[in-house]
């Protein structure tokens, strides 16, 4: 096997021992980067030159289990048995699955450097279904999750509008019970929805009460072909091939047994949903770090100016070097936060590593600017030019503010983070405050 570019892979990938890698995960990586590379990979960029992604791929990735990986770790075991999931791609079974194997399917539906062709089958799904999982009623649970895990139906998360995104608290989509209180009528819009183009339901915040998060709830809602609802594409820079979507949401009709949970719990489980959405962000998008990197590395190693390879003038290699140690440190950081979650509970994780994965995701975003940017220089007028030579370069360029955006924007997610780990710091060290009116020795 030819040895990889420079940076083109984890280290582990290039023969390097690693401490967290199992001989699961090693079996599994293979497997699933086989199956990816037939069925995503090899096509993604025409693809998103095209602008859509067949609707067949998401049937051959629901038929063989593989939504299943873009869960959050543990795996819910008991429903997937309940409809006939017991292994994916039988390399894994459900109930041996933690969160490296999640990290390795999330890395390789990244390979190939853009996020849009596989945002546009597991988004909804990743993030959409979870809160039904923790949350909802058994009820709820028996009529919609059988159809959703096994991909007969899609669902989105819809949470941002055209005036909150990360101010969540700031939501004003209104479901108001009607007289006979059997209904929720939900009023509103919801913006930039991934997947929502697609999805017979959504996962959504809306505001069952009054102003701030105490008044959100989470309900499931009815989307396609549903009274009430209008829905369109939204053509963004980057990642043209996720279906983000406009959602207009007229006096539209939902069972009051559609409520996910408890009613002014919304923004709890919201958070609770953040941290998978953010750690999963950042591993793609280190990803297509990677890919922009490496292909800057493999053309400066061809690409001749002033009489030598670009690889041999030395501010090209210290452009390289830069954004290469970047990278690496992130990818180091990742697989350190993987491991973890291998060992927390995540009632624990949510609280210990909740602020630091906010800051891993910002992290995350300005890692990959510094590598596209480094890639598109380093290509010249190739990378400025959508065909050709560096149009990978010029692509994942184009989807930094995808990265630095989505999840919570980065210096939202910057502060967050800090106040997250002061709270946390000041909640644990309280015991050793001095009480008042005891000595100061």
């Amino acid at each position: 096997m030819p040895k990889p570019i420079p940076f083109s892979e984890p280290p582990y990938l290039c023969g390097l021992p690693s401490p967290y890698y199992t001989p699961s995960h090693i079996r599994w990586q293979k497997a699933c980067r086989a199956f990816i590379h037939e069925n995503l990979t090899q096509h993604a960029l025409d693809w998103e030159r095209q602008g859509s992604v067949p609707e067949s791929v998401f049937q051959k990735f629901a038929a063989a289990n593989m939504l299943v990986p873009c869960l959050p770790a543990p795996l819910p075991v008991e429903w997937l048995k309940r409809v006939g999931i017991r292994d994916i791609l039988g390399v894994v079974k459900v109930e041996e699955w933690d969160y490296i194997h999640t990290a390795i399917f999330t890395d390789e539906m990244s390979r190939s450097g853009l996020q849009g062709p596989g945002a546009s089958l597991t988004t909804g799904y990743s993030f959409g279904i979870p809160p039904l999982l923790k949350f909802g009623s058994r009820q709820l649970q028996e009529r919609y999750l059988p159809d959703l895990l096994l991909g007969r139906k899609r669902i989105c998360i819809a949470i941002t509008e055209p005036d909150a995104g990360s101010d969540v608290a700031g939501i004003q989509t209104t479901a108001a019970k009607t007289a006979d209180g059997k209904h929720y009528l939900v009023n509103g819009t919801k913006k930039w929805i991934t997947n929502g183009i697609w999805s017979s339901y959504a996962t959504m915040a809306v505001r069952t009460s009054g102003p701030g998060a105490s008044g959100l709830s989470l309900l499931l809602v009815p989307l396609l072909n549903h009274s009430g609802v209008n829905m369109r594409p939204i053509t963004v820079a980057g990642v043209t091939t996720s279906g983000t979507t406009f959602i207009e949401l007229d006096d539209v009709k939902v069972p009051v047994e559609n409520l996910i949970g408890d009613e002014g719990q919304g923004m709890r489980y919201i958070m609770t949903n953040f941290n998978h959405e953010r750690l999963t962000i950042a591993i793609g998008v280190t990803r297509q770090a990677r890919v922009a990197l490496a292909a800057a590395f493999a053309y400066c190693m061809q690409r001749e100016a002033f009489g030598k390879t670009l690889i041999e003038q030395p501010v090209v290699r210290l452009r390289l070097a830069k954004a290469g140690a970047l990278l690496e440190s992130q990818w180091a950081w990742i697989e350190q936060f993987v491991y973890q979650m291998t060992k927390l509970k995540k009632a624990e994780a949510d609280v210990e590593l909740g602020g630091l994965t906010a800051l891993a995701k910002a992290q995350a975003g300005m890692v990959l600017d510094e590598c596209a940017r480094c890639a598109v220089l380093l290509f010249g007028g190739n990378g400025y030019t959508t065909t050709g030579k560096g149009e990978i370069a010029e692509r994942i360029y184009r989807e930094v503010p995808g990265a630095r955006i989505p999840g919570g924007s980065e210096d939202v997610l910057l502060d967050l983070a800090v106040r997250q780990l002061v709270k946390n710091y000041q909640r644990e060290t309280k015991v050793l405050e001095r009480p008042k009116g005891s000595s100061k020795l």
